[in-house]
């Protein structure tokens, strides 16, 4: 099977939250704590293009999605205009395979030909794969929150890395 990173499309959006709800239920990697239905989901997806500040990319093989990635809106208020927040999801038997690599290695491209100034990972603590995929990436700690978020009855740190983009 040959796996392939390209934008997402409507069809892919029950493969995505799949893998984004299996984060929700079992691990501190999102601090979702309710499971995202597919309207919510759908109404998600609006906001992302092919082109522009904010993209969906997922990785599929001719069955399923097995990870995406995002570009989103790091913060509401117009000065935040050229920062975006980026995130990656695998499938969690698709872990280990460079497929994270893959969607950093299309999704960071696209970015840097947009008016775009820096792109931002939140990353809950401990997460070293993670964290790897980003700084291979050559983002770096831009400051940690202690016990910023609470899920499973106990707090979690958060890195937040950068990265510049332009």
């Amino acid at each position: 099977m040959s796996e392939v990173v390209r934008p997402g499309r409507p069809e892919d959006l029950p493969g995505v939250n799949a893998i984004y709800n299996h984060y929700v239920a079992h691990s501190h990697a999102t601090f979702e704590i309710e499971p995202i239905t597919a309207a919510a989901r759908e109404e998600w997806a609006q906001h992302y293009a092919d082109t522009g500040r904010y993209r969906l990319l997922v990785v599929a093989d001719d069955d399923r999605v097995l990870g995406w990635a995002t570009s989103s809106p790091f913060a509401e208020r117009a000065a935040y205009e050229t920062s975006v927040q980026v995130s990656v999801y695998l499938d969690p038997t698709a872990t280990g395979r460079g497929l994270g690599a893959r969607l950093y290695g299309a999704l960071l491209p696209l970015l840097e030909g947009e008016d775009l100034h820096r792109a931002y990972g939140g990353i809950a603590l401990p997460n070293p794969a993670s964290v790897a995929l980003h700084e291979r990436f050559g983002f770096r700690e831009a400051g940690r929150f202690h016990e910023q978020g609470r899920k499973f009855g106990r707090y979690w740190d958060v890195v937040w890395l950068e990265r510049p983009l332009g």
